[in-house]
């Protein structure tokens, strides 16, 4: 395979299309190489626009999410990322050449394990992969300037606003399927201000706290 010309062509035909424009952001694609993050037996599939299966449930996101959330919480290289989901560990990598340190919390050991391979042969050394369950929170380093949760929740618990620093940044997907909306949400003066962005689905992430439903 022409791995730089499939890459070209998932850039054009993918990410700007999806209103990735930051010219940093579309470079860290050609930096990092999202094939070397995808399961062997997929690999051929690495730059195709779709989730793509891993281990123990869980997907790697289409491209064009990756790269959109990336340009969203507008790293700039000073900032502390807590990523809810390490999954391949290749969106932590994305966002480890832009921020200072990157968190990577991840419920399934076996996948904790592949992402820091992954990422040590990458060589990036500023992500921190543990094993846990942080759908329910990780104050181990709070606060932090950016959350990118990976996995949806039907509504944003208030201990992951509490996590954030002043002014930071959290990257979710909220919602039931079929209706769910990616937002940021930014702390300011204490209080959230959502930006709503598009509306996607994605899967819900492992003991995501349930809000109070009726029953009839």
């Amino acid at each position: 395979m022409d791995w730089e010309q499939a890459r070209f062509n998932m850039v054009e035909q993918q990410i700007r299309p999806w209103e990735v424009l930051d010219m940093t952001v579309l470079a860290l694609l050609s930096e990092v190489k999202r094939e070397n993050f995808v399961p062997a037996a997929r690999r051929d599939m690495a730059l195709v626009d779709m989730e793509i299966p891993l281990i123990a449930g869980a997907k790697m996101w289409h491209p064009k999410l990756e790269a959109r959330a990336v340009q969203e919480v507008a790293l700039t290289g000073t900032e502390r990322v807590l990523e809810i989901g390490t999954g391949s560990g290749y969106l932590a990598a994305l966002m480890s050449k832009l921020a200072k340190q990157v968190y990577s919390v991840e419920i399934d050991a076996a996948l904790a394990d592949q992402a820091r391979s992954n990422l040590a042969a990458a060589g990036i050394q500023n992500v921190t992969v543990e094993v846990g369950d942080a759908a329910k929170g990780w104050s181990k380093y709070a606060p932090y300037d950016v959350i990118v949760a990976t996995g949806s929740y039907p509504t944003i618990p208030a201990f992951l606003y509490e996590q954030l620093a002043e002014g930071g940044r959290l990257f979710a997907v909220v919602g039931d399927e079929p209706a769910m909306t990616a937002s940021v949400f930014t702390k300011v003066a204490g209080s959230i201000k959502q930006e709503k962005l598009f509306e996607t689905v994605i899967t819900p992430l492992v003991n995501a706290p349930q809000p109070a439903r009726f029953e009839f």
